[in-house]
């Protein structure tokens, strides 16, 4: 590591630790990791092999391999991402997020005041983030850090909406100019913008935080 680097990994911390001090004051429960495997390491430990857990579309649960593990240690896991399944199996498996006993997600864009910004189509994403799952742990980017509300909602829509549609394979016209031009249905992903301010009333929440750049 050179003097360069030192200065940039200090910077990354500074920040995360002002984060996490300002999700604690929202009532949530943050945690700082700094790898892919540390990140692995607290969840086996922290989700029991006997629990259910429900997978968010979440880019960044595949990139750090966290829905290999669960389903290789024996969690039955509500995945909607599993192409062997019809689309009719794959929406009860959305339904079953609802009710699983850890929701695993991630987040689209975190104020640095600890807001937390989303943007889904159908919604069953966000509406595990509020109120049914016992559990919520989400994994946060260092990406995924807005300086402000304006710069989240920019971020949601113009990054992580606009990348899922590529990847998706969508015709909007975002997956082809790689920005929002604020398209309507029924092309339009971008149906459900949701701001937690604060620790939903009923569902343990807990953040973890890295320096890593993960998902979109």
């Amino acid at each position: 590591m050179n003097e360069f680097e030192s200065v940039s990994i200090w910077h990354k911390q500074t920040v995360l630790e002002e984060l996490s001090a300002k999700l604690i004051k929202r009532g949530f429960t943050p945690v700082i990791l700094n790898t892919a495997d540390a990140i692995k390491e607290f969840i086996s430990k922290t989700i029991p092999v006997n629990a259910t857990v429900g997978l968010g579309g979440s880019v960044t649960l595949r990139e750090t391999g966290i829905d290999v593990l669960l389903k290789s240690r024996g969690n039955i896991v509500f995945d909607h991402w599993d192409s062997s399944k019809s689309f009719e199996e794959n929406l009860d498996t959305r339904r079953k997020q609802l009710t699983s006993d850890y929701f695993l997600t991630s987040i689209n864009a975190v104020t640095t005041d600890g807001e937390l910004v989303n943007i889904d189509g159908a919604g069953n994403r966000v509406a595990a983030m509020i109120f049914g799952p016992k559990h919520v742990i989400a994994i946060v980017g260092y990406n995924k850090i807005a300086s402000n509300m304006d710069e989240a909602i920019w971020r949601t829509k113009n990054i992580a909406s606009a990348k899922n549609c590529k990847r998706l394979g969508l015709s909007t016209p975002c997956a082809k100019t790689g920005f929002c031009t604020d398209c309507k249905p029924p092309v339009s992903i971008c149906r459900i913008t949701t701001i937690i301010d604060y620790k939903p009333m009923l569902t343990d929440f807990t953040i973890i935080l890295t320096p890593l750049e993960l998902g979109y």
